[in-house]
C-alpha cells in the first residue's frame, strides 16, 4: 500500500510538472502576438471622404502609444468593403455596417465574427462656385441638379461616379428610381472635386463634410477661400435653409446625414481592437467632436455654430 502512495504521488508530480511546462502565462502568450493594443503594425481600409478625421484619430492614437503604426489605405467604400474578406485588411471604416450575408460569409470564411459600431455622424456637404447665383437647394431641385433636369446646366460633381460612398448615398436617398445626368463629372479625391468646383461656376460639388466643416483646421479654411457651401432646406421646416454644422446634423435637420462605421474582424485582442476602443472612447470621440461630426458613443454640449462659407 505504501509501495502504491508513493506510486500515485510520484505520477501527480511528473504530471504537474509537464502540464505547468506547456502553460504559458498571459504575458508570454501577448508577447508572442503580433501586435496588441499598445504595440505592432497594422493595415485598415477607410472610405476616402473621411481622410481627415481618420487621419486625426490615428495620429493621436500613435502619439499616445508610441509603439504603434496604423496604416490606412484611402479607396472608394465599396473598395473597402470588399476589403472585408481580405486576410490581411484588419478594419474598414466606411458609411454602413457588414450586411447579414457579409457577417455570415466573413464568419465562414476567415472564421471571425466581425464587431461592428457607428462612432460618429457626418453629412454631405454640397459646394458650389463662390460666384455661383445658386446656394440654396430644396432636395427637390438638388434632385433635379442630379437628374440634369435643373432649370440652369448645373454640373454635379463626386469623388467618382461609381463605388463611392457619396455617390451610394446620392443613388439611394435622393435619385431612389432616377439616373444620375450623364453629365456628372469624377473627381479623384474629395480634394479635386473642391479644386474643380472653385474654378467652373457651373459645377457642384458633393464631399463629406469632414473635408469642409473644421473651422479650425488650416487647409478646410483654404478650401472655404475658394467655395461655398450650400444651403440645404431644413427637414423640420419649409422655406428654412440650414448648413450642415453639428447642430443640424446631430437633430436631422439637415437632409443629408450619414453614419461613420468601423467593422472590426479581428481574430485576438490586437491593435484593432485598441483602435477601435479609442474611436469610441472619451478621446476619439471628442476628435469626432472637433472634427464638427457629431459623436455617438459620447455625449456632449452642442451649441449653435455659424459654419463660414467665405
Amino acid at each position: 500500500m505504501k509501495g502504491y502512495r508513493s506510486f500515485v504521488f510520484f505520477t501527480a508530480l511528473v504530471l504537474s510538472c509537464v502540464l505547468f511546462a506547456g502553460c504559458e502565462s498571459y504575458q508570454e502568450k501577448r508577447a508572442k502576438l503580433t501586435d496588441t493594443e499598445k504595440r505592432g503594425r497594422i493595415i485598415i481600409s477607410a472610405d476616402e471622404s473621411f481622410k481627415p478625421v481618420v487621419d486625426a484619430q490615428v495620429a493621436v492614437y500613435e502619439s499616445n502609444n508610441p509603439g504603434t503604426t496604423i496604416a490606412v489605405q484611402y479607396k472608394p467604400e465599396a473598395e473597402c468593403l470588399k476589403d472585408l474578406l481580405n486576410d490581411s485588411i484588419r478594419m474598414i471604416i466606411a458609411t454602413r455596417k457588414a450586411s447579414p450575408a457579409e457577417e455570415k460569409f466573413l464568419t465562414d470564411s476567415l472564421l471571425v465574427g466581425p464587431v461592428q459600431l457607428t462612432v460618429a455622424r457626418d453629412a454631405v456637404a454640397v459646394i458650389v462656385h463662390p460666384g455661383a447665383p445658386d446656394s440654396l437647394f430644396t432636395m427637390n431641385e438638388l434632385k433635379a441638379v442630379l437628374t440634369g433636369k435643373f432649370k440652369k446646366n448645373l454640373i454635379p460633381v463626386f469623388d467618382g461616379v461609381q463605388a463611392t460612398s457619396t455617390v451610394r448615398f446620392i443613388v439611394d436617398s435622393v435619385l431612389h428610381d432616377e439616373a444620375l445626368t450623364p453629365k456628372a463629372m469624377a473627381a479623384s479625391t474629395s480634394e479635386e472635386v473642391i479644386n474643380y468646383v472653385a474654378t467652373h461656376p457651373d459645377a457642384v460639388g458633393f464631399i463629406g463634410v469632414s473635408w469642409i466643416g473644421n473651422k479650425d483646421d488650416g487647409n478646410q479654411l483654404s478650401f472655404l477661400k475658394k467655395v461655398r457651401i450650400a444651403q440645404l432646406e431644413s427637414t423640420d421646416t419649409e422655406g428654412s435653409y440650414v448648413l450642415p454644422v453639428q447642430l443640424n446634423i446631430y437633430m436631422k435637420r439637415y437632409p443629408m446625414v450619414r453614419d461613420l462605421v468601423y467593422i472590426l474582424k479581428e481574430k485576438h485582442k490586437g491593435l484593432g481592437n485598441g483602435f477601435a476602443d479609442f474611436m469610441s472612447g472619451q478621446i476619439g470621440q471628442l476628435i469626432f467632436r472637433r472634427a464638427y461630426l457629431v459623436p455617438t458613443q459620447k455625449k456632449f454640449t452642442l451649441r449653435p455654430v455659424q459654419l463660414r462659407d467665405e
